[in-house]
């Protein structure tokens, strides 16, 4: 007779596929769960860069690399065209003011030269001539002068004789009328020669001067001429340290053309590249400073370029009092520009933090130092190593400030010991 084996229950016989089903479906949650959680990324606490909020002194500056420049450098342009017959001074020669750079030949400068020089020559002894002869003319007219004025002297002194003759009766009326008639006919007739002799003598006066005028011209256009030809010799107009343009022995020089520039080195400056972020807040006179061997040399910003290049623009900086002892042109050093006075703020240390967020967020630490999580910020001035902090941080509050390429979309950190 078969005995009846009784069924087991559904849930005995199902319950690995249930098992595995809750497993599955807790997951399932667990991941929702977290999916609507904050998004966690744990951090290593020994790789993590942690700073302290602070209440500390702030000064906005900037700090770039400087390199050190002569004081002013000057151009030199040949002032002749001419060939490049040559050259003196060597690249990179301290120079005097007056020094020969090179010699240039012109031929046709030459040419026009020889031909003024004959001019003057022929103008010079022409005026000599003319002088000459104008000297005697002067000496006769000055004789012809005294020959009238003695006539009219002697003329005066024969009529005053034949006025006391008439009077003592040696002469009648009629032959003292007829001697004053004719004394009045000479005498007319030798004030008008004198008259004549006068304006002769300025004409001659003027006639000389005019000559003379003729002279000058030729004599300034000869000047110019031998100028020109000292210009074919190019020289130093001031001292310092010649850079040569590099041209070649037999090279056609235009006048005007740059032949090198005269670095002047009675004193140097500093030249600094800035981003275009500080454009608007650097200007002539702001104080700035370099730092060498633990003593701090002053500068002041002398002038600005406001051409931006490659979002950056130049800085020029002179010295405003002693300068490092081991100054050399193209030596480089860290040059701070303060762009503002020291003064109290809350301040954190800089991170790049500040690429990633903009300043517009950072992760705070809790209280327990375990976590830290994501909070506003608003962060003001700047220097190369703090950040102002503004809003949404407290003197005291810890935070992380590097990583921020790695924490993607996170809104924790959980910070591993």
């Amino acid at each position: 007779m078969d005995i009846k084996i009784a069924k087991r229950p559904w849930y005995i016989r199902n319950k690995y596929s249930i098992m595995l089903g809750a497993v599955v479906l807790g997951l399932i949650i667990y991941a929702i769960v977290l999916s609507f959680g904050p998004r966690t990324f744990k951090v290593n606490g020994q790789d993590t860069r942690i700073a302290k909020v602070e209440d500390a002194f702030f000064m906005e500056y900037v700090d770039a690399e400087g390199v050190v420049k002569p004081i002013s450098t000057i151009r030199i342009n040949a002032l002749e065209s001419g060939t490049l017959a040559k050259i003196v001074a060597e690249d990179g020669a301290m120079l005097r003011k007056g020094d020969s750079i090179l010699f240039l030949e012109n031929v046709e400068l030459m040419r026009t030269i020889d031909d003024e020089r004959d001019e003057w020559q022929k103008q010079y002894n022409l005026l000599q001539e003319q002088k000459l002869s104008l000297e005697q003319k002067v000496i006769s007219l000055r004789q012809q002068t005294l020959d009238a004025q003695y006539e009219l002297s002697r003329l005066d002194k024969d009529l005053a004789i034949n006025r006391e003759e008439f009077k003592m009766g040696i002469v009648t009326k009629a032959q003292l009328d007829m001697k004053e008639s004719e004394y009045t006919y000479r005498h007319q007739k030798t004030e008008l020669q004198l008259q004549s002799l006068l304006h002769d003598s300025a004409a001659t006066v003027i006639r000389q001067k005019l000559l003379e005028s003729d002279f000058q011209r030729v004599d300034k256009r000869y000047e110019r001429s031998r100028e020109r030809m000292e210009n074919m010799v190019v020289r130093a107009t001031t001292d310092g340290q010649f850079s040569f343009g590099g041209a070649t022995l037999g090279q056609r020089i235009m006048a005007g053309e740059a032949i090198g520039e005269i670095k002047v080195m009675t004193s140097y400056k500093m030249s600094i590249q800035l981003n275009e972020y500080y454009i608007d807040r650097v200007s002539s006179g702001l104080p700035a400073r370099i730092t060498y061997q633990d003593q701090k040399y002053e500068l002041k910003v002398s002038r600005v370029v406001p051409e931006v290049k490659n979002h950056s623009f130049e800085v020029e900086l002179v010295f405003t009092g002693d300068m490092p002892s081991n100054v050399r042109l193209g030596k480089s050093y860290r040059v701070q520009v303060e762009l503002g006075q020291q003064e109290k703020a809350t301040v954190i240390p800089r991170g790049d933090f500040y690429a990633t967020t903009g300043g517009k967020w950072i992760f705070k630490l809790t209280s327990d130092g375990k976590r830290a999580v994501k909070v506003p910020v608003t962060i003001g001035r700047q220097n190369p190593k703090q950040y102002e902090v503004l809003d949404g941080l407290e003197p005291g509050d810890e935070v992380i400030l590097t990583g921020y390429s790695n924490y993607g979309e996170a809104e924790e950190l959980k910070i591993d010991d």
